[in-house]
């Protein structure tokens, strides 16, 4: 790994060398995302492919780009636990990226990109290495950087309601899937920053909206027989139920684009109604905490 090489790069604004062919260089870049050491892959490697992908470097090659992402998705994946989480997380980061540019500039066929959303959404269901910062290695965040795919896929116009559904569904599946993992590290957030994206959408109904919060819910009561409770998945549970009620109440705003800015610009029309409806699902969890809804 060129470390010095790729300074240089970063420091003479990430402009493309000419010394190397484009080919070349992006291939090492992947690579490179997947190293363990969080210089080379943080600091390096995905900083200079988004600044690529942003300033337009790949817009011929999109298409590939993003297929080279989603085959890192599979590297290692029955793994947990070891280094492999770090090409998986990174290599959805950068989608999250090729998505975004995708959105701004409409260089992919629908069918492209709905290919991509498969593929993301089968690897965050599979993932069992939920890590999020990692002593020495820095951060792994699968989840956190799956849910930034999941709103770039959220915001895209060849999105309707079904495919919104779909990342709902995805959403509740990774939340809910039994895990020791527990989200200290703002997955939470994330998550719910991906759900606001797809409310904004406005496509969504209460009779498909309600139901969904109520899958939260239900996994926030506690068993008959003695145990530690929350456990980890009930936790979830609760902190992005937590999570997804303070960015309805406070509101969220977008990306510095104009699409964000329309996108964001008014409440979700089912704002109130999933306000209640996650105030019932926590209420219901800790019914000697709450007043009743009067």
């Amino acid at each position: 790994m060129r470390g010095d090489f790729w300074q240089q790069v970063l420091q003479g604004g990430a402009q493309v060398p000419e010394s190397e062919p484009l080919d070349d260089l992006t291939t090492e870049l992947f690579d490179m995302l997947g190293n363990p050491d969080p210089r080379t892959r943080e600091e390096l490697a995905y900083p200079v492919l988004a600044t690529w992908i942003s300033e337009g470097v790949y817009d011929d090659l999109l298409p590939g780009i993003g297929d080279g992402a989603t085959s890192g998705l599979t590297t290692g994946l029955r793994g947990d636990g070891d280094d492999t989480v770090f090409r998986r997380s990174f290599s959805a980061l950068v989608l999250a990226e090729v998505v975004s540019r995708t959105n701004a500039i409409s260089a992919v066929p629908p069918a492209t990109l709905l290919t991509w959303g498969d593929r993301v959404t089968t690897w965050l269901t599979r993932e069992r290495d939920l890590r999020g910062f990692v002593a020495g290695k820095g951060w792994a965040h699968a989840v956190a950087h799956g849910a930034d795919v999941l709103g770039q896929l959220g915001r895209s116009s060849h999105f309707g309601d079904a495919e919104l559904t779909v990342l709902l569904d995805v959403v509740g599946d990774r939340v809910l899937l039994p895990t020791d993992y527990r989200f200290h590290h703002g997955e939470d957030d994330r998550l719910a920053y991906a759900v606001m994206a797809i409310l904004h959408r406005n496509l969504l109904p209460s009779s498909v909206l309600e139901p969904w919060v109520s899958r939260f819910g239900e996994s926030l009561q506690a068993p008959r027989q003695v145990t530690e409770w929350p456990n980890a998945t009930a936790f979830n549970a609760q902190t992005f139920l937590r999570a997804l009620h303070l960015q309805l109440g406070a509101g969220v705003r977008g990306q510095p684009t104009a699409a964000d800015e329309a996108l964001f610009a008014n409440p979700p029309e089912h704002r109130a109604d999933l306000i209640l409806a996650i105030v019932d699902a926590l209420r219901a969890a800790s019914p000697w905490l709450f007043a009743q809804r009067s």
